[in-house]
């Protein structure tokens, strides 16, 4: 088993709660136990990292909304649900999860039924029970409505460039470009998927694409010899498990260790998701604005670039596949990014004890103590991969500061 340590001059505090990506373990009430059932439940096939952003969005906002209609502690999202505050809050939470899953995905509506169930049977029967079940139901009609038609399937044509630079379809089974139209859904937090665009990468005559270039073709590569074994475990982890499969892991636990309250996890949970979606969001504008190459067309093609030191290499491959949409900027950073602001000014910086795992590689275990540990591992693990230039990642990163940034100063205050 490989278990990796991420220290920054810090102490390894021991893990207080060992709660896997794939949504198993200990919770301390009914928001964090149905975020687990969420992150479950969107998880399972068919489904894409940036469908999971949307439906967590939406079923995190519809708790919120129910569970604080009743308390009163924050700004509303909607604002149009009523509640007596002496509604259950926890069993609003319960209905407000469970509708919006079974509305999103129907395939999971036994499991689904069974959970609630087995949740509402732990509190009290009785006037409180009944009172917060309704007005989750609904919150979680208002968040589906509102959601409605948001744009997440619309077609939208996209035709891939023929130029140096230009996105092309990618091995080994070269799909058309994902998701052409996702930098117009409609966002939760932000005005339009543009608002936080990010600049242009680096121009393909530069010395910064350069060495950004060679850094991938060395350290990417399916065979490389320069890549150690705990940059290849971080790249094939982050290949399998999306953002929000591990920043609900990891937010859950400090969550847990911290003895957040229902309503403060409610408002945690909402804001996570909404940073995360808005910056799958921002990065589709961007990656599909500037359509730019992946590594695995880049590396081939190095001698008719126009760049002298980008050696083409004909044979070359990544270690990862390569997703089938632009490179630039990298999702994964975006959404981390955002996911790292709102996790860091909500539980501090330093000082936590996180354990992510994925049940599909069990002999991988990563242990950090701060949120930007997380981030770097995936900086790296998307270099490492062979699918991302470091230029994507740093660029990601910061623009996924911004979405974050916005949502916590514009949204559930």
């Amino acid at each position: 088993m490989t278990r990796i340590y991420r220290r920054l001059g810090l102490p390894i505090f021991g893990t207080l709660a060992l709660l896997c990506t794939t949504g198993t373990g200990h919770a301390q009430d009914t928001v964090t136990d149905w975020n687990v059932i969420m992150q479950s439940t969107v998880s399972t096939a068919p489904s894409n990292p940036f469908y999971q952003a949307r439906w967590a969005a939406i079923v995190q906002l519809a708790v919120f909304e129910a569970v604080n209609a009743i308390t009163g502690d924050y700004e509303p999202y909607l604002g149009t649900i009523s509640a007596p505050d002496w509604a259950s809050p926890e069993a609003a939470a319960i209905a407000a999860a469970h509708r919006t899953l079974v509305g999103l995905r129907p395939g999971s509506a036994a499991a689904l039924d069974a959970s609630r169930a087995l949740s509402l049977a732990a509190i009290p029967n009785g006037p409180a029970k009944d009172a917060g079940i309704a007005v989750g139901e609904n919150a979680a009609a208002a968040m589906l409505l509102l959601r409605l038609n948001d744009g997440w399937n619309a077609i939208v044509p996209y035709t891939p460039g023929t130029n140096p630079g230009d996105w092309q379809p990618t091995p080994p089974a070269f799909p058309p470009g994902l998701l052409p139209g996702w930098g117009q859904v409609t966002p939760f937090g932000l005005l339009k998927g543009s608002q936080f665009r990010a600049p242009a990468p680096p121009a393909l005559f530069t010395g910064k694409y350069a060495a950004d270039y060679n850094e991938v073709r060395l350290l990417g590569r399916i065979d490389s010899p320069f890549r150690p074994q705990d940059r290849t475990d971080v790249a094939f982890f982050y290949a399998a498990t999306t953002p929000v499969q591990a920043w609900n892991a990891a937010a859950r636990q400090v969550s847990l260790a911290q003895g957040k309250t229902l309503s403060e996890n409610a408002r945690i949970f909402a804001l996570l998701a909404m940073a995360i979606c808005d910056g799958s969001i921002a990065v589709f504008d961007t990656k599909y604005h500037y359509d730019l190459w992946r590594p695995v067309t880049a590396i081939p093609a190095g001698d008719v670039d126009g760049n002298p030191l980008t050696p083409a290499d004909r044979s070359w491959l990544p270690l990862i596949t390569t997703p089938p949409f632009p490179g630039y900027a990298s999702a994964h950073a975006t959404l981390s990014g955002a996911a790292r602001v709102v996790l860091e000014r909500t539980f501090g910086v330093h000082g936590h004890a996180i354990t992510l795992t994925n049940a599909g590689l069990p002999g991988i275990v990563l242990d950090y103590t701060d949120f930007r540990q997380i981030c770097d591992d995936i900086d790296d693990a998307r270099v490492y991969g062979g699918i991302h230039f470091r230029f994507d990642q740093k660029s990601g990163a910061q623009q996924g500061r911004m979405v974050g940034n916005y949502i916590l100063t514009h949204h559930l205050r």
